[in-house]
């Protein structure tokens, strides 16, 4: 615990743009937080990159996401928001947990059999041992609760299966982590599959609305949004096209899928979807303007990176320095 407060830890990847749903399930609600718990928010930059990057989108992209954490309300002076390749603890402590992990462990993980046939030329170790970075990069800070997605949920399993096996060979080292269960985010799904969750990485280019696209093209996104033959604006599984809609809508408005189905009630769906558009249109300005306002002033963010970086580094080393005599690496000299 630092500060009599729980440690929450979480970050995204700094590859492709963010989407609509990764703000409404996951962002907006990390504000909230900082209240309740000491949070670290990780600009994901070493993971980013067990797929090949172009180096110079690579860094702006990752500078991109950190001005989006500010912009959606995460104050850098109550919550540590800094970049994992900035605190080399992270690949640090990595190196050490390989050495207590199983082959065994790793090759049940299904994200990595996902990316390695997506990525078929290119299965790196990397790619393999992800997890076990991502377990340094929890364990690192202590944190007692992580925010977890259900494709997360096996990488949180064997972060703690790791910290309790290190714990018991060494005495009580790392905090075993919990699952964050807070109040469910938006689940926003592709405007063109509404069986799948809107992803950054998805190809088809009207499937995701991002944060930063301009107006004119969400509103064209959402005329385009897959809907169904049925000419009923219901909330029920059976349209999944007209139910992801209604969630959008009342996700950007506040209202709940009861009220919209109400609101809409005789109109079709091109009149839903107009508004829908509107709507998210709405959400996003301020987001959109406050990002645009942040990337002028480059002093204030690049004050940000090297303060959280510092703040990162600090707690991160005290885990680091324990771990490293447990396993009886030699003191350091002062």
């Amino acid at each position: 615990m630092i500060n009599d407060k729980k440690v929450l830890f979480s970050g995204m990847q700094a590859t492709g743009n963010l989407t609509l749903g990764n703000y409404l399930g996951a962002l907006k609600n990390w504000v909230a937080l900082s209240d309740e718990y000491e949070c670290f928010y990780c600009v994901v930059d070493e993971h980013s990159i067990t797929v090949r990057q172009d180096p110079a989108t690579l860094r702006r992209r990752a500078r991109a996401l950190l001005t989006l954490y500010i912009a959606a309300g995460l104050d850098p002076e109550k919550n540590c928001i800094y970049y994992q390749s900035h605190v080399s603890g992270h690949a640090e402590l990595a190196w050490i947990l390989n050495c207590f992990t199983y082959m065994g462990e790793l090759n049940r993980m299904t994200q990595f059999k996902d990316k390695a046939a997506k990525h078929a030329d290119n299965i790196n170790a990397g790619l393999f041992t992800y997890p076990v970075l991502m377990a340094a990069d929890i364990l690192l800070y202590q944190a007692d609760v992580v925010p977890v997605g259900i494709d997360q949920k096996q990488h949180l399993e064997i972060t703690r299966d790791i910290a309790m096996r290190f714990n018991s060979l060494y005495g009580e080292t790392f905090t075993i982590p919990e699952p964050y269960i807070g109040k469910a985010g938006a689940k926003i799904m592709s405007l063109q599959s509404p069986d799948k969750k809107m992803s950054k990485s998805d190809e088809n280019p009207n499937a995701s609305i991002y944060l930063m696209d301009d107006p004119d093209t969400i509103l064209r996104k959402c005329k385009r949004a897959v809907t169904d033959s049925e000419g009923c604006i219901c909330y029920r599984d059976e349209q999944p096209g007209v139910k992801n809609l209604l969630n959008i809508y009342s996700a950007c408005t506040g209202k709940t899928p009861e009220e919209a189905v109400a609101e809409f009630s005789g109109k079709g769906y091109g009149e839903l979807k107009m508004a829908v558009g509107e709507a998210v249109v709405s959400q996003l300005r301020p987001l959109q303007e406050e990002v645009a306002r942040l990337e002028k002033d480059k002093a204030y963010i690049d004050r940000i990176i090297k303060d959280n970086a510092e703040k990162a580094a600090y707690y991160a080393n005290k885990t680091l320095r324990k771990v490293q005599r447990k396993v009886g690496f030699p003191d350091r000299i002062r």
